[in-house]
């Protein structure tokens, strides 16, 4: 069985890899290959991932010639401050050049997001660029998998995960991006408040469990039909309320241990009033520091207090275990910025 995986380094792509590799171990006839944009010096020897700047160049010769049994896709760019042609450039033209290696019994299994099924915002700050999705990123994700489905005439999975965190046990993860932001912006005092409804929904799932679907789909047989699996806690998923309060205690004990001084919980401020009063205001009267911050929190606030939680297919269980154990885990890794001093937001001089 030959697996294709593409992203191999990235957050997603590494834990897939690893896992694919110890659910493989003895099993003659099973080739599993790794591809990333920068790729490190042992792939010269055969042992690392192959190069590959997939849609900026050919695939390598190593990845051609014959159809794979499972093209794993896992490599994206998840920025949400990409314009629309960024978006196309490193989410949809890098995956019409993976399915160029697929053949028609090739199981395509596409990492996407569990956000292509949310509910899209009519009031996109974007205007029409993204057709009432939030971001580029969400965007870009359900152009590809219309792709998928239109496109290769194979068997393929959709993979949906929500914002992905670290492992359940110990809360690693190959490379802190995305709403691992928040967690200096609270220490710091930049996220002064957070807001979204304090009873809204907060979907996050472990990197370890979605790898774990993504393999469990790579190495089971293909679905007769193209099948979509969410991970997420659906109803049983943390509440906004939640996942500040658990943020702030686990950030608060690492700060006991180490006799720093706890940090406060800030208060919610309802999205209406946020893009009503505050944001008005934001140009005006803070900092340039102070007004990155007030993006950071417009980009969460849709993430964490949806007003329905997803119906997943592979549920997540505990999801506060999860948060707890990544947020210490980041302390742990960056306790300069974990046990760092808070300094409150102040006006500018408009003068």
């Amino acid at each position: 069985m030959r697996i294709l995986v593409t992203g191999a380094c990235g957050v997603v792509g590494t834990e897939v890899a690893g896992r694919l590799a110890a659910e493989t171990v003895g099993r003659t006839g099973t080739d599993i290959v790794r591809t990333a944009r920068r790729a490190g010096a042992t792939a010269t020897t055969g042992s690392g991932p192959v190069p590959w700047n997939i849609g900026a160049e050919p695939a390598p010769d190593r990845l051609t010639g014959r159809p794979w049994d499972a093209i794993v896709h896992t490599a994206a760019s998840t920025r949400w401050t990409m314009s629309r042609q960024e978006a196309t450039d490193a989410n949809i033209r890098t995956l019409r050049a993976v399915l160029a290696l697929a053949g028609p019994e090739t199981h395509v299994v596409h990492v996407s997001t569990a956000y292509v099924g949310g509910v899209r915002a009519p009031e996109d700050l974007r205007g029409e660029e993204f057709e009432g999705y939030r971001n580029g990123y969400e965007w870009s994700k359900s152009v590809c998998e219309e792709i998928v489905a239109t496109d290769h005439r194979g068997p393929a999975t959709i993979v949906r995960p929500p914002l992905v965190l670290g492992r359940r046990g110990d809360g690693r993860i190959g490379r802190f991006s995305g709403p691992y932001s928040l967690f200096p912006a609270l220490v710091s005092g930049l996220a002064a408040v957070v807001v979204g409804d304090p009873e809204g929904y907060a979907e996050i799932s472990p990197v370890d469990e979605v790898a774990e679907v993504i393999a469990d789909a790579a190495l089971g047989a293909p679905p007769a039909a193209p099948l979509t699996e969410v991970i997420a806690a659906g109803q049983d998923s943390m509440r906004l309320s939640d996942l500040v309060r658990i943020t702030c205690d686990t950030l608060n004990a690492f700060r006991a241990e180490h006799g720093v001084d706890p940090i406060a919980q800030p208060p919610t401020v309802s999205t209406d009033s946020w893009n009503r009063f505050f944001l008005p205001l934001a140009a005006q009267w803070l900092s340039p520091v102070q007004q990155e911050a007030v993006k950071l929190l417009a980009m969460f606030q849709s993430y964490t207090s949806m007003s329905e939680p997803f119906e997943p297919t592979r549920k997540v269980a505990d999801p506060g275990e999860v948060m707890a154990a990544s947020v210490l885990h980041w302390a742990r890794s960056k306790p300069r910025q974990a046990l760092g001093r808070t300094v409150p937001w102040t006006l500018i001089d408009a003068a």
